[in-house]
């Protein structure tokens, strides 16, 4: 049943739908980019070049911040050292080139389309 308002408390009924759905789009948001920087973890270790294993197992992800801004960044705990060598290829010792397996992008270019994606949809559905 639709609630009934005076003129006088109609500034006041907007401004709190307003801050509802702003809580609700914020809250959506970040959940969805908790999931998408799990996602993109989840693949860039099973995309990475694999000699012992310990450089694909050293992928994880940090959350910097609370409230309105909230970021994760992804990489490499054990072997940071080596993101862009196994990326973009290296030359060798002797001479030639070791090829690069590109295994970051693409994984951030998929997370970076979908979390694009659904926000527009929470943003669209109000949370």
């Amino acid at each position: 049943m639709a609630k009934t308002i005076s003129i006088d408390s109609l500034a006041a009924e907007i401004a709190n739908a307003v801050k509802e759905y702003t809580e609700d789009v914020t809250a959506g948001i970040e959940k969805q980019a908790d999931k998408s920087s799990r996602t993109m973890n989840r693949e860039i270790r099973n995309a990475s070049p694999r000699k012992t294993g310990e450089y694909a197992r050293g992928w994880t992800r940090k959350k910097f911040g609370t409230g309105g801004v909230i970021s994760y960044v992804t990489y490499n705990k054990t072997k940071p050292w080596l993101t862009h060598l196994a990326e973009k290829g290296h030359v060798k010792r002797g001479g030639g080139r070791v090829a690069g397996k590109p295994h970051i992008r693409p994984a951030a270019d998929r997370a970076v389309a979908e979390f694009d994606r659904r926000v527009r949809e929470i943003i669209r559905n109000g949370g």
